[in-house]
């Protein structure tokens, strides 16, 4: 009679061991009512599985989720009518790291329309928004409980370039703050601009950049995702109407850009309709991972010391319309976000060839858009 007693013991003895070892990650799903939410995942890091810990129901449309330095916030875009005429929101949680639970502490306006990017400094004191629709970005003080306050800075983007579709006028696709925390940049599809903005996380204040206010990238190119190289001396930008990465130096003393090389993430044998997403650099800096829409597939380019990139190969993404992406702390696992194809796929990355394995069967979640880690 005791021993069914003794299995129940030992199997909550070891559930408690995962989850206090193993990492969350969550993911938001892109729906609205009672599809969109934002999934908490545990992540077994020896065998590349997730397991679904809760579902943070309190939201519209979360479509990009960004956590605090010290993992124990987390920030979400609140969309009620994502692109639509009024404002989104920037909702703030509070993490409880024992079962991925998210308590809502409030929201701020985002002062703008299709909000689709958010990145927090390392002092966790400023969050950074882009505005797609409208075309802007803006900066939110964070409060001591990690709570919002209102849009304490606004920089409204402005011009044209030569896609008669897509490049009418602004359309702000990202911000990212520099490893130093100096500056932000921002890629602009509308305008074929990476901007470059002074940051005080003091008073959570944008300024553009004197030295240089902007880069300009190849016409029709339509920069939407950047990130920075581990060594914090290069930036790499996909561009998603030409399905390029644009590689540049960057000088952290002035936050200079200096472009070095396009390289295409498609086959050349590929005559359809593609456009990339994101794009992810491992731990330690010898490989980018870029998406293809269309291709649905994964570019995996090797970084060479001087950081120019060369094409290894090009995986299926194992689902329809790559998202987003994210790379294990421990550089062994990618995680690929595959939004229409409703599933999230977890790879496992050979670290000579940067070859990808698929870990199982895709896990089903409703248009995942964004996946976050919390190590």
């Amino acid at each position: 009679m005791k021993i069914p007693f003794l299995l129940s013991l030992f199997a909550a003895t070891m559930l408690t061991h995962i989850r206090a070892n193993d990492p969350v990650v969550f993911v938001s799903a892109f729906k609205s009512e009672d599809e969109g939410a934002i999934h908490a995942y545990r992540f077994d890091s020896e065998h590349g599985r997730l397991k679904l810990l809760h579902r943070t129901t309190d939201i519209e449309s979360p479509f990009f989720l960004s956590i605090s330095p010290d993992g124990k916030f987390l920030y979400a875009i609140d969309a009620e009518q994502f692109g639509g005429d009024e404002n989104e929101f920037v909702a703030s949680y509070a993490i409880d790291r024992r079962n991925g639970k998210l308590n809502r502490l409030n929201r701020q306006s985002a002062r703008g329309t299709a909000s689709c990017y958010l990145d927090v400094d390392a002092t966790g004191k400023t969050v950074v928004v882009a505005n797609y629709s409208t075309g802007n970005v803006a900066a939110l003080p964070v409060q001591e409980d990690g709570s919002l306050g209102p849009v304490a800075a606004f920089v409204q983007h402005s011009g044209t370039s030569v896609d008669p579709k897509r490049q009418t006028g602004p359309y702000a696709h990202s911000i990212v703050i520099s490893p130093d925390n100096r500056f932000a940049l921002a890629a602009d599809l509308g305008i074929d601009k990476v901007l470059i903005y002074r940051l005080n996380t003091a008073t959570a204040e944008l300024t553009p950049n004197e030295t240089q206010p902007f880069a300009t990238m190849s016409p029709g190119s339509g920069p939407r995702h950047l990130t920075f190289h581990p060594n914090e001396k290069r930036v790499y930008v996909i561009n998603e109407l030409l399905n390029t990465v644009t590689f540049f130096d960057y000088a952290s003393e002035t936050g200079a850009l200096t472009h070095r090389q396009d390289i295409a993430t498609l086959p050349e044998s590929f005559s359809g309709i593609s456009h990339t997403a994101d794009l992810k650099i491992t731990p330690d800096g010898k490989l980018l991972y870029g998406t293809n829409r269309g291709h649905d597939s994964i570019a995996i380019f090797r970084i060479a010391d001087d950081g120019r990139l060369s094409l290894v190969k090009i995986e299926p993404s194992l689902g329809k319309g790559p998202q987003n992406l994210l790379i294990t702390s421990d550089g062994r696992w990618l995680l690929c976000a595959n939004m229409p194809g409703n599933n999230i796929a977890v790879f496992a990355i050979d670290a000579l060839t940067g070859g990808l394995t698929a870990s199982g069967e895709p896990v089903h979640i409703p248009m995942p858009s964004c996946i976050r880690w919390l190590n």
